[in-house]
């Protein structure tokens, strides 16, 4: 295992805080990286710096991962995960197996199940994204496509879920395709199967599974507009409350299936960061979803002042009164273990070990998943 005057003799820098032992004696790092953190764990296999310098602060890489270029920060990336030149990868983002990106792509609290893929030129920050079966059948986000996650209100309480987990982590659902040169504004639901027409900005949840959605432009015009008046608020608590319900589950995931795939120190890493990620993505959505709770006070005041909708005030007010008991729930809310999912044999790879689950398994699961994400809705009524 070279030492760290070794790797600078290589051209690549390591700070202060890196431990050596937790870089694989086969990991290919070519001249110009930076390598940063404590934390920071590259797996066997894995390469950086292909196309151009990397530097990475406390991420962790599993095997065979490779990051051709840019920036990576608090990220975890699971066995043969990629991106290209240019990326710009911050906290909270997990890429799970073979789950990739083109050049220039721009994540931040982003979680791509296995095969997800992104073209190039691409900003996709809070989102979970799932669907696929292999590399050849994978969902994808085709290039220049940005997902819209700050809004006019100045709040983002907007993530978006295109999949979910309870379906997704069995890797037996049809892929999603977002068509490239469009967008896509969040807190959005998208079904399975989905097809979003290239070119277009897509402004509403597609539900349905295998439906063709062509987004419509807006009719061009100057409109009187009030921001911080929201007006769609039952939406946006029970899109909220759902993505966290799927984050849950995604964690329960990691400690009842994922920790049984851990070989060695190296898994080990990927797994505990990607346990940590999942609690910071947590925090953040609790804490986005509390902001607008906040917002709605002012909200609901001036609608009340101009004989706004009697509903969608009493919908502000009643969850404006209820967050603090409500916060309070979702950072309490624990989960039981689902023995009968720890009864599978463990094959070669977590891929194969997935698509080869018992069919009854496979469902006892998805209900299992799906229980975590229904108590975290039911917290709102």
């Amino acid at each position: 295992m070279s030492g760290k005057s070794e790797w600078m003799k290589r051209g690549v820098y390591l700070g202060d805080d890196v431990d050596c032992t937790k870089i694989a004696a086969d990991a290919v790092i070519h001249p110009g990286c930076r390598i940063q953190g404590s934390e920071t764990s590259v797996g066997p296999g894995s390469e950086l710096g292909a196309e151009s310098p990397v530097t990475i602060n406390n991420c962790q890489l599993g095997r065979g991962v490779r990051l051709q270029g840019g920036f990576f920060t608090n990220a975890v990336f699971f066995d043969g995960a990629n991106m290209g030149d240019g990326a710009h990868v911050r906290a909270g983002t997990i890429l799970e197996e073979e789950a990739n990106g083109a050049h220039t792509v721009g994540l931040k609290q982003t979680i791509f199940l296995p095969f997800v893929t992104a073209g190039s030129l691409i900003n996709f920050c809070d989102v979970l994204m799932a669907g696929g079966t292999s590399r050849k059948n994978h969902s994808e986000i085709g290039s220049s496509y940005v997902h819209f996650n700050f809004t006019p209100h100045q709040d983002k309480a907007t993530a978006s879920l295109i999949g979910d987990v309870p379906n997704g982590v069995f890797l037996d659902r049809q892929p999603i395709f977002l068509g490239g040169q469009g967008g896509l504004i969040g807190p959005a639901k998208i079904a399975y199967g989905t097809v979003i027409a290239a070119g277009g900005v897509c402004r509403q949840d597609v539900p349905e599974e295998n439906k063709l959605h062509i987004p419509k432009a807006p009719k061009s015009g100057t409109h009187t507009y009030q921001t911080g008046i929201y007006r769609r608020s039952g939406a946006l608590i029970r899109k909220n409350l759902e993505y966290i319900g799927n984050i849950f589950a995604l964690r329960e995931w990691y400690r009842v299936v994922r920790s049984r795939f851990v070989r060695d120190a190296f898994d080990r890493a990927v797994l505990d960061g990607g346990l940590k990620n999942l609690d910071l993505v947590l925090n953040e959505r609790i804490k986005r979803l509390g902001d607008v709770a906040v917002k709605f006070e002012y909200s609901f005041q001036w609608l009340e002042k101009r004989g706004g909708s009697a509903r969608e005030i009493e919908t502000q007010k009643r969850f404006n009164a209820q967050w603090p008991e409500i916060k309070a729930a979702l950072e309490n809310l624990r989960f039981q273990p689902l023995e009968r999912l720890q009864e599978f044999e463990v094959k070669t790879t977590y891929i194969e070990t997935v698509q080869a689950l018992d069919p009854e398994l496979r469902e006892v699961g998805k209900d299992w998943l799906q229980s975590m994400v229904d108590q975290t809705t039911g917290l709102w009524k």
